[in-house]
Order: C-alpha cells, then sequence, then structure tokens
C-alpha cells in the first residue's frame, strides 16, 4: 500500500475526468477539488494558520483556518468535517458552519475548485496538530487586511485571493 494521496482530477464544470497522485495534479496543474474553513470567534476574530515547512505548497505561510484537498471519491463536506478534526482537533459535530462559496479552479487558486465553509461564533479550543501547524493566531478582518497589504509574501496566494473575493463581498 502506497502512501501517496490520490485526488479526483475534474473538468471545467468540476466534474470528475479521471484520478491522479497528488504528485501528479501539482506537477501537470490538473483541476482537482479543495475545501477552505474559516473560524471566527463570536467577537468576529478570524483564525489563521500558519503551515508545517514541511508543506509542498506555500510552506511556512499564514493560511485560512484550516484547508485541504478532497481524496478521491471524496465530496466537499466530508472533507472539511476530515481536514477540521486532522488540523484544529475539532471535532466535526462541535460546529455550525455555512457553505460560502465556491471558487472555480483557476491559476489563483492553484487549479483548485474551492469550496469555503464559514463558521462563525466558535467558542471551543483549538488543538493545532503540530505535523500541520506551526502557529495559530486570531485577527480582526481589519488586521488581516492590513496584515495583508504589509506582508504579503508571508500568505499564501490563494489565501490572498480568497480573502480579497471575501472582503468584496462582506
Amino acid at each position: 500500500m502506497s502512501d501517496e494521496e490520490w485526488f479526483d482530477v475534474v473538468d471545467e464544470q468540476d466534474r470528475v475526468v479521471g484520478r491522479a497522485s497528488r504528485a501528479e495534479v501539482h506537477a501537470q496543474n490538473l483541476r482537482h477539488r479543495a475545501v477552505h474553513l474559516w473560524l471566527f470567534r463570536p467577537n468576529g476574530r478570524l483564525l489563521l494558520q500558519k503551515r508545517s515547512l514541511h508543506k509542498d505548497s506555500a510552506p511556512g505561510c499564514w493560511v485560512s483556518s484550516c484547508s485541504g484537498h478532497l481524496d478521491s471519491g471524496e465530496d466537499y463536506e466530508r472533507a472539511a468535517h476530515r481536514e477540521l478534526e486532522e488540523e484544529l482537533g475539532i471535532p466535526p459535530g462541535e460546529v455550525n458552519w455555512m457553505p460560502w462559496r465556491k471558487f472555480p479552479a483557476s491559476p489563483e487558486t492553484g487549479h483548485e475548485f474551492v469550496q469555503i465553509y464559514l463558521l462563525r461564533g466558535y467558542r471551543g479550543p483549538v488543538h493545532p496538530n503540530p505535523e500541520e501547524v506551526t502557529a495559530i493566531r486570531w485577527m480582526a478582518p481589519s488586521a488581516v487586511d492590513r496584515a495583508l497589504r504589509a506582508e504579503p509574501g508571508a500568505f499564501a496566494r490563494s489565501f490572498c485571493w480568497l480573502w480579497d473575493a471575501y472582503r468584496r463581498d462582506w
């Protein structure tokens, strides 16, 4: 059994057209799927995580509260539950979320269809997985805006693009 991750390859309408390894998907810029979860405290602060230096994309960069690829055969909601538990140690039954928006695959998203889920008013604990997350911080949206302007290179490119879309809509 291989430790290689397998993703569904999708067409421009997000329909599965094949399957490929993580390495192939990224090397060939094949369309695939991902989820991002944005966890907000009741005071409106957003949890950001700093990715592990061992990640193959955006190592050491600040990103969404948690995010990840959909495994082959997995749907967006199941992947969101899995990532929430894997990265932040939050059992999925402990949060209420709403799907906010699904973005088409593009160079800005790393050729990923991205479904964003908003988790508002979370009061519980967060237990970051040290293999996935180097640090976390809670930031007011205005502080995220300032940090992105001051040091855009500290953030994953896809997060910058997604956050900009969020701020235009909200």
